[in-house]
């Protein structure tokens, strides 16, 4: 487990950036703390998120369970491990492992004992203090390549919601909006979400 937490004030930093770790090293940690491994780096996950983070994100739950009962369709909630495996040029292969706030996924075969592996359809990411910074540049960045088809990034605190929607095996331009305001998903269309 990283151990050396230099960084430790801001949890969006690796909290070793001369060090590595792979998906082994990360099944190895407690599961008494929460990590994110991007690009073999290890990310903390804490403090817990404050109250409006938390608000925010059951308010979504809540409101995709209602609308996909009885759908193949399903909607998860961070702590979820979320494995995105990759292959290099000289074959090997690296296994990223991130915990979205909220995801939902249409294939089933993705489930296991484990979590998901392999992009879900549609992300939402939280925004707070802590890890805003690697919600929109890292996490941005793997998700694009990782082709998860909708990306939304919500502040909390403004309602500014920002929307990424992968073309062309790419994220434009995001759509944004202000909230309050009822947002139709693209990538599961008969699905919305009001933001308060």
């Amino acid at each position: 487990m990283p151990r050396d937490r230099d960084y430790i004030g801001v949890m969006a930093d690796p909290i070793r950036k001369d060090e590595t770790y792979s998906y082994e090293d990360y099944l190895a940690w407690p599961n008494d703390e929460r990590w994110e491994l991007i690009d073999g780096h290890a990310y903390g996950m804490s403090p817990a998120p404050l109250f409006q983070h938390q608000k925010t994100v059951t308010s979504v739950v809540g409101q995709l369970h209602a609308q996909l009962k009885g759908k193949r369709c399903q909607s998860m909630v961070a702590p979820l491990d979320v494995r995105l495996t990759e292959t290099d040029t000289l074959g090997k292969e690296t296994t990223h492992t991130v915990q979205p706030d909220v995801l939902i996924f249409c294939d089933p075969s993705k489930a296991d004992e484990k979590g998901l592996t392999g992009a879900p359809d549609w992300i939402l990411e939280v925004l707070s203090d802590g890890t805003s910074w690697k919600d929109e540049t890292i996490k941005l960045d793997l998700y694009e390549r990782f082709g998860v088809k909708e990306y939304w990034i919500l502040n909390p605190v403004t309602k500014l919601l920002l929307v990424y929607l992968l073309q062309d095996k790419k994220y434009g331009v995001p759509l944004a909006l202000l909230g309050p305001t009822t947002v139709s998903l693209t990538a599961i269309p008969e699905l919305t979400i009001d933001i308060e």
